[in-house]
């Protein structure tokens, strides 16, 4: 195998000198030297690895700081309306590279470590990934934050600043093992600890009704300290802020009056208000009711909203007071964006401030907490929906419990006057869902308390019309809207994939990767020879540079001429990891059953995390690898199937495997995927999509033309129609002679020799109750399959529809989701204006 060229030699070579844009290369050195010797102590003759990554952090971080000053400056002068996300997951990834090209600063830097004698790639590996969400939703948090930014838009990310993020995922003996991912281990150069800002949050106590209106009484109090981090826009110098809440005890915690003489337990006592912000909750799409976890989502929101409270009073314009005091404007200077019901309770406590502390009527207060307040909703499996005990409420939070129960005694009370004698409806509608315990539906609550709700497909709003809230879509119609998901074009192909960018942008330009639309040009060049075989020297080249990774790191070899078969996302039932493993035992036994016969190669790599708690997710990787040790050490299979479990699938890993890919797995049972969003990540690097018309693979059919994804399974109608009439798995065991094999194989022992019965909850759920109905749609998925192949088997054919997907790719762009929200929303636009540079006078 030939060494693939470095990054840095290609980056040589690249024709379109403008992506990274070459600028002063002794600044940056003398910067470099300046922060090993003074920030960091240390000499060159003792530096490590690490200490060159932290002073290179810096030296890019320098660059950011006079941006985000001046960026923060232009806001309080200008006092535009500002959008506040709150979510309880951003996940980050690394973000050295990132500012190097929102800054224009990577050939820069490449060039001035590269006379330095160091390698950019090699530093670049050093960074840990800030892992403080699970999968979509919070990776979804983080391309908002980066279009918010590009957009020019006045924007902060609020979140918890999490001392340990989603669990690192270590392989053993085929099973998952979970490790603490202590990122802040080293320390992080890209935050900023702002302890001046810092605010008191209340918790547990009682409720006092005084003449003056209610106050809540006797709680304890926990420390919020925000940390900030920037957030670049692209080449707009544009610097926003992500801030995200530590919990820290105040110096007095159990040292009162009634706890004298303990004063060391007091001390250590510490800890157990400091846990707040320790972990991550690892669910994804799954509610789990546990009291940390609402006491993290109150944090996040009582922090914030304070925050937004003081910055919205202290603001110079809108009124002539040096100080704002009256709310009457307060919906047209905030937006408040809830990423899921998560920080739903954002609502009942705008409320608490503005009654109970600025002592608004109720009616004004509610005015206004509904204008600033929208919902987006991430998900329709019922088992992720948030229901908290009443009882939690009760003891936690006593007084948005009252203002909860106030916000729905007036909402039923509006049901009750629109359908008379309807209590059926009343029942579905409430807040409060009746048996034991009693629980709060906080989506109910977003519902009612935003002034918008949207899904986040086209196919996936529909749903959330027609079932989950279609009581309060019959009323209130205009609420509802779709605003389908999008990437940011700069991590998810400038970053990850540099020489397809480069070729791109030979072509048609730079643009592209402000207005993604711009792909459309590539149409032109879809019969252009030259053109063609770029497109695929590009994936080779990346193909061949993560087979050379996987060999490094798991000293795996695999054929870099086979089909990249690419299925990673968080390991879930409705995500159907088993459908595709089936697939593989189907090839499998045909291989074993014509040795002689050509087969198109495959390496199919599956890659993702299951939560600690989920069993069946568990056992679906054990059987992944329990498979792949058969599959990879069959002597007649050979190199033309490979089965490879990508271990601590996250940010970092998906920049590497997703240029390198062929295939996109995007199979969820039609109805239960929201959007998905990494589809789109593939779909933009040149995968072909194999998948179910589920999420936004139905927009990227219909912008790429269905001919161009290999879609293949039951609609939503069909999986509704079968719903009615009962789906029964065994009618396509007997009748599908392969899947018998498959089935009769895992539940025979084949995989797991030492321990036939191994997989017996896995078959127990294929055979008897599988709720996302695998069977029902493995016909159609294996005779997709066999297109696939082909296909491959023309590789001019394969790479015409592969530059049709890019083509078509530009709706999928962040920019897009940020600027419909935006306008339709918020109420604000995008602005292209590009603030002057530090080292520019203003005006």
């Amino acid at each position: 195998m030939s060494k693939p060229l470095t990054d840095h030699e290609k980056r040589k070579q690249i024709s379109v000198r403008g992506i990274a844009g070459l600028g002063d290369v002794v600044e940056i050195k003398k910067s470099f030297n300046r922060h090993l010797h003074f920030t960091l102590v240390k000499d060159r003759n003792v530096a490590t690895p690490r200490d060159y990554y932290f002073a290179l952090a810096h030296t890019v971080r320098d660059h950011l700081v006079g941006r985000w000053i001046r960026t923060q400056q232009y806001y309080y002068e200008k006092d535009p309306k500002r959008i506040h996300y709150l979510s309880l997951e951003f996940y980050m990834g690394r973000t050295l590279q990132n500012t190097m090209i929102n800054l224009g600063l990577q050939n820069t830097c490449d060039e001035a470590i590269y006379q330095l004698g160091l390698d950019l790639e090699e530093l670049e590996e050093i960074e840990e990934d800030a892992g403080l969400g699970n999968g979509g939703l919070g990776r979804l948090a983080a391309c908002f934050l980066d279009s918010l930014a590009s957009l020019g838009l006045a924007a902060y990310g609020y979140g918890i600043r999490y001392e340990f993020g989603i669990f690192n995922q270590k392989i053993t003996n085929g099973w998952q093992v979970e490790e603490a991912d202590d990122w802040l281990r080293y320390g992080n150069p890209w935050e900023k600890a702002r302890p001046e800002y810092m605010l008191p949050v209340h918790f547990y106590g009682r409720v006092e009704h005084t003449h003056e209106g209610s106050k809540w009484v006797g709680t304890q109090v926990v420390l919020a300290m925000p940390y900030d981090t920037p957030v670049p826009g692209y080449k707009n110098n544009t610097v926003n802020t992500m801030r995200l809440w530590s919990a820290k005890a105040p110096n007095d915690f159990n040292l009162q009056e009634f706890n004298v003489g303990d004063y060391i337990q007091a001390v250590l006592d510490r800890n157990l208000a400091e846990n707040i912000s320790r972990v991550l909750y690892p669910n994804d799409n799954f509610f789990e009711g546990k009291e940390l976890r609402l006491k993290q989502e109150y944090f996040v929101v009582a922090a914030t909203l304070q925050d937004i409270i003081r910055r919205f009073k202290s603001s110079k314009f809108g009124c002539r007071d040096p100080v704002r005091t009256s709310f009457e404007t307060f919906h047209e200077k905030v937006a408040i964006q809830l990423n899921d019901t998560h920080p739903a309770l954002a609502i009942p406590e705008l409320m608490r401030i503005l009654v109970d502390i600025e002592h608004l009527d109720w009616e004004k207060a509610w005015e206004i907490t509904t204008k600033t307040c929208a919902y987006t909703n991430h998900t329709v499996l019922p088992e992720a929906l948030e229901r908290w005990p009443i009882y939690m409420f009760e003891k936690l939070l006593p007084r948005h419990l009252q203002i909860i129960y106030e916000i729905n005694q007036r909402h039923l009370d509006r049901i009750a006057a629109l359908y008379p004698g309807d209590v059926d409806r009343l029942r579905r509608m409430s807040l409060i869902e009746e048996g034991d315990p009693k629980r709060i539906n906080m989506a109910h609550l977003c519902v009612v308390g935003s002034h918008a709700i949207n899904g986040v497909a086209r196919i996936h709003s529909d749903i959330v019309k027609s079932t989950v809230f279609k009581d309060f879509c019959d009323i209130e119609p205009e609420k509802f809207q779709n605003k389908t998901n999008g990437i940011t074009p700069r991590r998810w192909l400038l970053l990850c994939n540099p020489g397809l960018a480069d070729i791109i942008a030979e072509k048609i330009g730079e643009d592209f990767l402000t207005d993604l639309f711009e792909l459309r040009k590539l149409l032109d060049f879809i019969n252009d020879e030259m053109f063609i075989r770029d497109v695929a020297k590009v994936k080779q080249e990346n193909k061949l540079k993560f087979a050379v990774y996987l060999e490094n790191e798991y000293k795996v070899k695999i054929n870099p001429e086979s089909i990249f078969d690419v299925h990673v996302k968080r390991i879930h039932e409705y995500k159907r990891q088993l459908l595709n493993c089936l697939h593989v035992i189907t090839l499998y036994n045909r291989i074993k059953r014509e040795p002689n016969k050509k087969f198109v190669p495959r390496t199919v790599m599956i890659g993702g995390k299951a939560a600690p708690g989920y069993h069946m997710a568990k056992m679906i990787i054990k059987l992944i690898t329990s498979v792949g040790e058969v599959v990879n050490n069959d002597p007649v299979v050979g190199d033309r199937l490979r089965v490879i479990f990508l271990e601590n699938y996250r940010v970092s890993l998906a920049e590497k495997v997703i240029p390198a890919a062929d295939l996109s797995e995007q199979i969820s049972t039609a109805g239960t995927e929201a959007s998905g969003t990494g589809n789109m990540k593939f779909m933009l690097n040149g995968a072909l999509t194999i998948g179910t018309m589920d999420g936004a693979n139905v927009e990227m059919a219909e912008e790429a033309g269905e001919e161009n994804l290999f879609i293949f399974g039951m609609r939503v109608e069909d999986v509704e129609a079968m719903d009615k009439k009962g789906y029964n798995a065994r009618e396509y065991y007997e009748r599908l002679p392969e899947l018998k094999q498959a089935m009769d194989q895992i539940s025979g022992g084949f995989f797991s020799p030492k321990e036939p019965e191994l997989f017996k909850d896995v078959v127990d759920m294929l055979m008897k109750h599988d709720r996302f109905k695998v069977f029902a749609d493995y016909e159609s998925y294996i005779s997709s399959q066999e297109k696939v192949n082909n296909l491959y088997m023309n590789p001019k054919e394969w790479t015409k529809v592969v530059i049709k997907n890019i083509a078509a790719s530009g709706k999928f762009s962040s920019d897009r989701t940020i600027a419909e929200y935006a306008r339709e929303i918020w109420g604000v636009e995008p602005s292209d204006v590009k603030i002057p540079p530090p080292n520019e006078p203003r005006e």
